[in-house]
């Protein structure tokens, strides 16, 4: 137990609190089981640091430990959370439970068992509750962090605070919200770079190395965090990565699953399968019609990247401003909920038809839409129904 103290100390002294993210506001810091899952590498790990440096007791009430450790190939961790609770800890920070084989029901085990002891934990996207071992869905309060906003980009790389933007109020106001922004600082100015780097926060230790990180942390989530929870073997794996880099050199992706299949060399089905792992994993975003039930094997309408900065990491020269231009508004405004394929128009979203495109773009093929909007690029300020691209950053 001294050396996990030890590295928990070292661990509280060296994250920095000065930019918090949006999720910090979010969480239910009281309850007793809290869950942070997301991508690899969004910051979750961060997060909860920031949370026990500013808001915890520094001493032996709080330990932060990682389920990867070495420490826990020959420990138990409903051993460790005994003995802590017994010299008197009160705060368990667990990060990567998912590298632990039997978190589920550990940690099942230690929130019956150990009523005094809040416990906080950390995963992978991928991690889903009410599939796990020890039924944790009815005792964990779960959120998800996303990468960066455009926002929150802006407010880390320039030192300010830009508050966020409710939809409802975006769409009713965008234009005076966008006048008092610009008096601010020039967002078009830093766009561009937000859309190559700026959504994983490590951007900030060498941009030019980025893509190359970028890369390399989607290869893990690959190789480790997709095995922790799916059965599947290295030949899966490596047609996963074939898949993905398809994807990546022709998105927006239309699928057509039997030629797909074929080509990979895999059963339709599990393409299907396949596609919603790299979904879970938050790698590609699957659009599905809007007129139709989601269904475990309904393929997608069409396909993109989750974010820009995975279009440049992934298949550079067939990176274009309008894919990355739609990728960073299903991105952005699917923090709040479930985009849609739209027949008429791009995207759909809570019943509101939405074109994406440059400043030129016009309504004109949503026009006969009762509700429809045209999110455009390369502008500053909005008017009516045309709103700045950029804007849909701030709402989160």
């Amino acid at each position: 137990m001294k050396g996990l103290f030890e590295k928990s100390y070292q661990k509280l002294i060296r994250v920095p609190t000065s930019f918090k993210r949006y999720l910090a506001q979010e969480i239910d810091w009281s309850s007793r089981l809290i869950g942070i899952k997301g991508a690899r590498g969004v910051g979750k790990t961060t997060l909860m640091l920031q949370h026990a440096k500013l808001n915890l007791p520094s001493g032996k009430e709080t330990l932060y430990t990682s389920l990867d450790s070495l420490y826990f190939t020959t420990n138990a961790l409903v051993d460790v959370a005994d003995q802590f609770v017994k010299q008197g800890g009160k705060y368990l920070l667990l990060d990567e439970v998912h590298r632990y084989a039997n978190w589920p029901q550990e940690i099942k085990n230690i929130y019956d068992d150990q009523p005094d002891l809040q416990i906080i934990f950390t995963g992978s996207s991928i991690m889903h509750l009410n599939q796990a071992k020890g039924d944790l869905s009815r005792r964990a309060m779960m959120y998800e962090l996303s990468g960066l906003s455009f926002r929150e980009y802006l407010n880390f790389t320039l030192k300010i605070e830009l508050e966020p933007v409710g939809f409802e109020q975006l769409l009713q106001h965008h234009t005076t919200i966008a006048m008092d922004i610009v008096q601010t600082m020039h967002p078009l100015e830093y766009f561009g770079n937000y859309l190559e780097y700026g959504h994983y926060p490590y951007f900030i230790e060498n941009t030019k190395l980025y893509p190359q990180k970028l890369a390399e942390t989607i290869g893990l989530a690959l190789s480790i965090d997709l095995p922790a929870f799916h059965e599947i073997n290295y030949r899966s794996i490596e047609k996963i990565r074939l898949l993905l880099q398809i994807v990546a050199e022709s998105v927006p992706f239309k699928p057509n699953i039997s030629k797909l299949s074929e080509r990979i060399g895999i059963s339709r089905n599990n393409l299907i399968m396949f596609l919603k792992y790299l979904e879970e994993m938050r790698i590609i975003k699957g659009l599905y019609s809007d007129t139709r039930g989601f269904g475990l094997l309904q393929k997608p309408e069409k396909i993109y990247l989750h974010h820009p900065n995975l279009q440049y990491a992934l298949a550079h020269e067939q990176s274009n401003i309008g894919n990355s231009r739609e990728s960073f508004f299903i991105n952005q405004i699917g923090s709040l909920g479930p985009v849609a394929y739209a027949q008429d128009g791009d995207f759909v979203f809570k019943g509101i038809t939405f074109e994406v495109g440059g400043k030129n773009k016009t309504n004109k093929q949503v026009k006969h839409l009762v509700q429809s909007f045209v999110a455009a690029d390369e502008i500053e300020i909005g008017h009516q129904h045309k709103i700045p691209l950029w804007l849909f950053g701030f709402l989160y």
